[in-house]
């Protein structure tokens, strides 16, 4: 059956980029590389005659595992070189799986496998061990393909994997939030924020718990974790206590799967200044770490939804009566 190029690529668009974009993200951490590299597959794609391929899906698996491999080791230095704490690209709650999602039996799981504590455990995996791992255990993948995809025996394909799993255990913990707790967590935060209380914060935080910040050397953020509910809370109120915070508002939202915040600032025409995860704690009730992307390059791609967002707040806030003090 004949095609125009513009049928080829409505059809790649509805059968493949958004499950190939979710790859892409897992492995290289950037909403933005991932749609580069989905672009130039698609590039490629377009230039290969479809009768000669027999398993399309799994032919541009293959190729954008190999961008991403191609991107995991060219980024390496630049990651050696990233000033202060580096973080994945955000992801909001409606779009928390980047575009495809599994059956519902696997949603929650699922979730927990953009959240930034996974993603920052495959930061320390080699791009191979990577590539395996989320090859089989995220997107399902028997050894034989992923050992085509790879180009690797399948001996060494579950050694791979084999050792990604102990990285992963050793470095993350997965613990699912129910809709109840991520309310009640993200609720007692900004509570404890607006009143200034460090003492509030602090027990909401777990006693070792962490916080990390992503600037990107684009603006300020503390440059190292910080270690301890008591040091987090103060430092964490200080900035809300500056005058620079005073026209912060915060919006609760969902943040690669995790309870979170957009802070967005009215005094600058409601910019987005940060986004904020809360990760849970081994306790129920408390939050373990405190997740913070500042660096603007990797806000810009969530700006539009936020914007869209905080107009919504602000004609709930309208509509309900008077306004109130909504600023940390």
């Amino acid at each position: 059956m004949n095609t125009t190029p513009t049928d080829r690529a409505r059809r790649f668009d509805q059968d493949h980029a958004r499950r190939l974009r979710a790859l892409a993200y897992r492995m290289v951490g950037s909403r933005a590389e991932a749609e580069d590299i989905v672009q130039e597959a698609w590039l490629r794609w377009a230039e290969v005659d479809e009768a000669t391929v027999d398993r399309h899906g799994a032919f541009l698996s293959r190729l954008v595992t190999n961008l991403c491999l191609d991107k995991l080791r060219s980024a390496a230095h630049q990651r050696e070189q990233y000033v202060g704490v580096w973080l994945p690209e955000p992801l909001l709650e409606d779009e928390a799986l980047f575009g495809w999602a599994p059956g519902p039996e696997k949603q929650a799981e699922f979730a927990q496998d953009v959240s930034i504590a996974f993603m920052l455990a495959l930061e320390r995996l080699s791009p191979l061990e990577r590539a395996a791992f989320l090859l089989h255990d995220v997107f399902d993948l028997d050894y034989d393909e992923i050992a085509r995809h790879l180009d690797r025996s399948e001996a060494a394909c579950r050694q791979l994997i084999s050792r990604a799993r102990k990285n992963i255990k050793a470095d993350y913990a997965r613990r699912e939030v129910a809709k109840e707790e991520a309310e009640r967590l993200v609720a007692a935060f900004i509570d404890a924020v607006r009143r200034r209380d460090v003492a509030g914060l602090a027990a909401l935080l777990a006693e070792d718990a962490v916080l990390m910040a992503d600037g990107g050397g684009k603006v300020s953020a503390v440059p190292r974790p910080l270690h301890g509910a008591a040091l987090i809370a103060r430092t964490f109120i200080g900035f809300a206590q500056m005058p620079t915070s005073r026209g912060w508002r915060l919006l609760p939202t969902v943040v690669n799967g995790l309870p979170g915040l957009l802070i967005v600032d009215d005094a600058a025409g409601g910019r987005l200044v940060q986004t904020l995860a809360l990760a849970p704690g081994a306790a129920p009730g408390q939050v373990g770490a405190v997740y913070i992307q500042r660096n603007p390059e990797k806000l810009g791609a969530i700006a539009s939804q936020t914007a869209a967002l905080s107009r919504l707040d602000r004609e709930a806030g309208e509509s309900a009566g008077p306004p109130t003090q909504d600023t940390p």
